[in-house]
């Protein structure tokens, strides 16, 4: 009996031996499995923007941030400085092998030890000041040009545009900002990064963000609705979603084109002519910074003379110059938003594939829009419509923004789940078209204003 029983013994061990390791190799799976949900949820919150996150990225070179780096790029398919995960299969379809090629080890030891000794020469205070300088220019820049495109193809010159029809008059600039977000933030980013960080949040966040505007689409979309034209409202919404999208796939797949035939004359032709240009020590910085204050003073100054003396007509022209005076802090703002894309609700972090920061910036811009249109009825003098638009049109439209908005949409739909980007788009418009519809077109039905 008790020779038996031993028997049995080795039999047991052996059986619990292979659970073990069949409950091991389960773990296992199931970890791997949960970090590529965790990067995965992390590369589409963050590939419009990550606000101060970047310089903080940069500014330390931790393995933190490295991965934090890498999360970003892996978002459009950029292979991973990091070996763990370079080895772990992106859960985002990636781009053409073309874009993607990593740079020579030798150039990555070099530009990397490069960083490490002139990023200590740059105070932090100094990293953040040229940030937001970058971003007022720029943001001005974009606002420039979204009124410029706004009157080319308006109704006065090219007539493909108009207040009264679902081709409303920011649709031209929300498709060149989405289209631009796919050269300038996505396939180029990583090249923009070497010359300047700063450069590239300016370009991104500042300019393509200040020149596309959500609010000011659902804004129109509001006052059609008002009008009773329900059915150029909802075309609206899906014609101008389905043409940013479609923007930004133009754009990445022509700057992918364009980036292999610059890598065809030659492999190396980025990184020689890229590391000249680098803003990387305290010389350089203050020099930049100083030409950027002065753009900036003779953008502010240029803009407060012309409003002084526009402001009595109250045209177009002096809403356009109180916009470019009160443009640069909602670029502001929506930067210091963007802290929230990544972070997800609560100490668990639910939710993170959401960017909140983004989503917040649009919604509430596009309330604030709708809040200060329904003044403008019950003012209903030339006075106020002129701050009125001059606000709407500066500070609103450069706090909310279609270009991010369109990143992180396309990014969730090259992700393993591409449900994402229909609900995050949905939650998006649905929520500001509602609380759009209280605040604005309820009090003009309910009061009958013109």
């Amino acid at each position: 009996m008790d020779r038996e029983s031993d028997n049995l013994e080795p039999r047991r061990i052996g059986s619990f031996g292979h659970s073990s390791r069949f409950e091991a190799s389960l773990r296992r799976r199931t970890s791997g499995s949960q970090i590529n949900d965790d990067l995965e949820d992390d590369s589409v919150s963050n590939a419009g923007d990550i606000s101060d996150r970047a310089l903080h990225i940069n500014r330390h070179n931790t393995n933190s941030g490295r991965i934090q780096e890498d999360v970003v790029l892996q978002s459009y398919g950029f292979w991973s400085h990091d070996p763990i995960l370079s080895n772990t299969v992106s859960p985002v379809s990636p781009l053409p092998m073309e874009i993607i090629s990593p740079l020579s080890t030798d150039a990555i030891i070099h530009t990397e030890g490069k960083e490490r000794e002139n990023k200590t020469e740059v105070p932090w205070f100094l990293e953040y000041i040229t940030c937001l300088i970058y971003l007022a220019v720029f943001g001005i820049l974009g606002v420039l040009t979204r009124y410029l495109l706004q009157k080319l193809f308006g109704p006065g010159d090219i007539g493909a545009t108009s207040d009264k029809s679902y081709m409303y008059l920011d649709l031209p600039s929300n498709m060149v900002g989405s289209f631009l977000m796919g050269w300038w933030g996505v396939v180029f980013k990583r090249d923009i990064t070497k010359v300047s960080d700063h450069l590239a949040i300016g370009l991104t966040t500042g300019y393509l963000g200040s020149l596309t505007t959500f609010s000011g689409w659902n804004q129109k979309m509001l006052e059609l609705s008002v009008e009773g034209k329900w059915v150029f409202a909802v075309l609206g919404i899906f014609i101008g979603l389905i043409l940013a999208a479609y923007s930004i796939i133009f754009g990445v797949e022509t700057a992918a084109g364009f980036k292999w035939i610059l890598q065809r004359q030659g492999p190396n032709l980025d990184c020689t002519s890229t590391s000249n240009w680098k803003v990387a020590n305290l010389r350089r910085h203050l020099a930049v910074i100083i030409v950027l204050l002065l753009m900036l003073g003779v953008l502010w100054g240029v803009s407060g003379a012309l409003l002084k003396r526009e402001f009595g007509d109250g045209g177009s022209e002096a809403q356009l110059w109180l916009a470019c005076l009160v443009g640069p802090p909602g670029v502001w703002i929506r930067w210091f938003l963007a802290r929230l894309n990544g972070r997800g609700l609560g100490k668990s972090g639910s939710l993170k594939w959401v960017p909140f920061g983004t989503l917040i910036a649009n919604v509430s811009a596009a309330c604030i829009m709708a809040a200060l249109a329904t003044v403008k009825k019950v003012v209903n003098t030339k006075d106020c419509e002129t701050v009125a638009n001059g606000i709407q049109f500066g500070l609103l439209g450069c706090l909310s923004t279609v270009s991010t908005f369109m990143a992180e949409f396309h990014a969730m739909r090259q992700s393993s789940q591409p449900w994402r980007a229909y609900a995050y788009a949905m939650i998006t418009i649905s929520i500001s078209f509602a609380l759009g519809t209280l605040i604005y077109s309820v009090p003009v039905w309910t009061k009958g204003y013109d």
